[in-house]
């Protein structure tokens, strides 16, 4: 396994090594010890499973006081995963990474707890299953809209298929207080 860590030093680019046959393949989505040593010594304690259509776009999403940690991969597919530093007083609060999560590269991203999570699907459909370190809490969530000017990701989609609640999400700057 080897662990990079983004223009984020926080969120890190894990590519598992992966065994290829006649039969298929076989790898390590995750072994605690490995994940250890690459700087990821996160405690998981629930695993989410989402199907997407093209254009779908997730997010960006975190808890406040029950802040998740979120281990992402894409099983089928294929996504543009963002992170979006939300923690207040970081150096790097409001910028973002991105990276391609595909079933074909095997690739999977640590998003740590004080992150805006999203991602948009690019291929015909994504499954996404994710490991968080916290329970879901739905009183906690607090998001940001996946167009804030002040965050700028650079999504490929223009138009995406949101959900309403996430249609209605407010900017960075009007959650910053709450992040306090």
């Amino acid at each position: 396994m080897r662990f990079e860590p983004t223009s984020l030093p926080e969120v890190i680019l894990i590519e598992p090594r992966v065994h290829r046959d006649a039969r298929g393949f076989f790898l390590e989505s995750y072994h605690a010890q490995r994940f250890a040593d690459g700087g990821i010594s996160a405690r998981f304690v629930q695993d989410n499973h989402s199907l997407s259509a093209r254009g779908t776009l997730r997010g960006l999403h975190m808890q406040r006081h029950f802040a998740q940690g979120k281990l992402i991969r894409c099983t089928q597919g294929k996504i543009f995963d963002v992170a979006v530093d939300a923690r207040p007083g970081s150096a790097s609060f409001g910028r973002w990474v991105g990276e391609t999560l595909s079933a074909r590269n095997f690739r999977q991203l640590w998003v740590p707890p004080g992150f805006l999570h999203g991602f948009c699907v690019v291929s015909k459909t994504a499954q996404v299953e994710y490991k968080c370190t916290e329970l879901y809490h739905p009183e906690d969530e607090i998001g940001v809209i996946w167009n804030d000017p002040a965050i700028g990701v650079r999504w490929p989609v223009a138009a995406p298929l949101l959900s309403a609640k996430d249609a209605a999400l407010p900017r960075l700057s009007e959650i910053e207080p709450r992040l306090r």
